[in-house]
């Protein structure tokens, strides 16, 4: 089979599988994000004050960490096809739950549950995307299918300020709707994911027997430095530590913005239709930046220098964010830091599949990715910390720009243990 020949075998192969993967991620993280627009009037209603509110947007993340490696054990034991639609199903349910929440104590409750039914999701579905392509193809996959995460605070933005405008109806307020038509929809997709996919590529009866035979030899082919297969020597490993902080550091930023974008826009007096569409104009640049960003890198195979640069550029921009009072400018460098991190993320899991391989790949990825969504807990909470201690964002924004200049460090510092391709 010649390139072009091959190419187009992995593209029938994406065109196959991410389409719902992608749709799965969107609800992701509209169920995990969409509290910043709920947020608009969810927290008068409920008596929250932003330190409450931090703490509660990011405790999600301590479910997930707790469960993350757990769920991924049982996905590399039951397969990846009946544990993803499983996460899915309960996510769902419980974030469409969350309308029943009356004060902080539910709200915590019901955002630590959201965390650990997701706990595995995007972990689960790295390692699946590692049984179906080769390294050649793995960061424009990852960037594709991680392209839900901007899309979904585009789609977000205009789909949560409409469900907030049912306020009223059926005696619900507008976040309670949004709650449930957001949520209860994953329920429904969890068992369309479950139909759509195939476990390996020797089960693709949708492949030829000579399709399949490529994809697999092209994949189990592949050389992989210092090859981790086992549990406990993934976790040990130096290269999966550092891996997590860098991990951690770029969530931080991430989720400290994403989660407080629609009331950073807020605080320069705007209605909330404004602030919605607003909050839109980062991730569409965002979503265009990572699918270049990724295709340049697959063609260069430098991921680690990519993605040292992708978290420079969010510092970069979280400072240009503060530096006057303008909201343009302001727009300006959200949105240069979010291409930064958005584009990190995508890079960045191409990486430890290079190294890990069978059960040290199911635990490995896990493992980052529990140590590395502390992130998300640690960057809205003090966000609404420094929020309530100073009055505005603008201390908030500066300590996320020194926790990414860490991470940049970190990241620059894996050239040290893992050889560039």
């Amino acid at each position: 089979m010649n390139e072009a020949e091959e190419q187009r075998l992995f593209s029938k192969i994406a065109w196959r599988l991410l389409p719902a993967l992608i749709l799965a991620y969107i609800f992701n993280y509209l169920d995990r994000n969409n509290i910043g627009f709920a947020a608009l009037t969810m927290n008068r209603e409920i008596g929250l004050t932003a330190t409450q509110f931090g703490r509660g947007a990011g405790i999600l993340f301590l479910g997930y960490c707790f469960l993350e490696v757990p769920s991924n054990m049982i996905l590399y034991r039951v397969g990846a096809r009946k544990w993803i639609a499983r996460i899915m199903i309960s996510w769902g349910i419980i974030s469409a739950a969350t309308v029943f929440v009356t004060g902080p104590r539910s709200f915590y409750l019901l955002r630590f549950l959201l965390g650990a039914a997701e706990a595995g999701f995007f972990p689960g579905v790295a390692y699946y995307i590692g049984h179906w392509f080769p390294a050649q193809y793995r960061t424009r996959v990852i960037a594709w299918f991680m392209v839900a995460i901007p899309i979904s605070s585009v789609i977000g933005g205009a789909l949560s300020g409409s469900l907030l405008q049912m306020n009223g109806i059926a005696g619900l307020a507008g976040w309670k709707w949004l709650f449930m038509l957001e949520g209860l929809p994953v329920a429904i997709l969890g068992f369309v994911v479950m139909a759509i996919m195939t476990e390996r590529p020797e089960q693709a009866t949708w492949l030829t027997e000579s399709e399949r035979q490529i994809v697999h030899d092209r994949v189990a082919g592949e050389i992989r430095p210092r090859e981790v297969r086992r549990l406990g020597p993934a976790l040990a490993d130096p290269r999966v530590l550092i891996l997590g902080g860098v991990q951690f550091g770029f969530l931080v930023g991430s989720y400290g913005v994403g989660i407080w974008l629609p009331q950073i826009i807020k605080g320069h007096d705007l209605s909330n239709f404004v602030v919605v569409l607003l909050s839109a104009i980062p991730y569409v640049f965002a979503s265009a930046a990572m699918i270049i960003w990724a295709a340049g890198v697959d063609r260069s195979g430098r991921k680690i220098g990519n993605l040292t640069l992708a978290c420079l550029l969010a510092v970069a921009g979280l400072v240009g964010s503060v530096l006057t009072g303008s909201l343009t400018l302001a727009l300006i460098g959200l949105t240069v830091a979010l291409i930064g991190v958005t584009s990190a993320r995508a890079i960045f899991w191409t990486i430890p599949t290079r190294f890990l391989v069978g059960i040290g790949a199911a635990g490995g990825l896990a493992f980052i990715n529990s140590i590395g969504t502390l992130g998300g807990f640690a960057g809205p909470y003090l966000m609404g910390f420094l929020k309530d201690e100073t009055g505005s964002f603008v201390v908030g924004l500066l300590v996320m720009a020194g926790l990414l200049a860490i991470t940049t460090l970190l990241a620059a510092s894996l050239k040290l243990v893992i050889k560039e391709e």
